[in-house]
């Protein structure tokens, strides 16, 4: 049984990181874009930059931790700037499905890969 768990945690992070390579650009603005330069980076760009720099986990990490804590299938990972209790923080939105069917949103710390939140979206 614990094969088979293994097995089907790989297709759900293998779908994960696949969805979260090939997800288009999202409405999030850097400071430059903010300041009407007209620069804006992918998501992706940000994302490997953040992690190059070490702010971010790698998101197999990230979906290792959510995996243990709130069991269901990842449908859609993305990396976001929020302020969370007045602190500027990147969080990894996570949404999946849960076993009985509802939709989860799950935010976490993507530098602590501490589980903000788990709600239904």
């Amino acid at each position: 049984m614990g094969s088979m768990h293994t097995q089907s945690f790989r297709r759900r992070l293998l779908a994960a990181l696949v969805a979260f390579a090939l997800a288009p650009a999202s409405s999030l603005t850097d400071s430059r874009e903010q300041a009407g330069t007209g620069v804006a980076r992918h998501d992706h760009d940000r994302a490997r930059h953040a992690l190059q720099q070490g702010e971010v986990q790698p998101i197999a990490e990230i979906l290792r931790r959510v995996a243990d804590a709130v069991p269901g299938e990842v449908i859609e990972v993305e990396l976001e700037r929020e302020t969370w209790l007045g602190k500027r923080l990147w969080v990894y939105e996570i949404k999946l499905i849960a076993p009985d069917g509802r939709l989860l949103e799950v935010l976490v710390d993507a530098t602590t890969a501490e589980i903000l939140t788990v709600g239904e979206d």
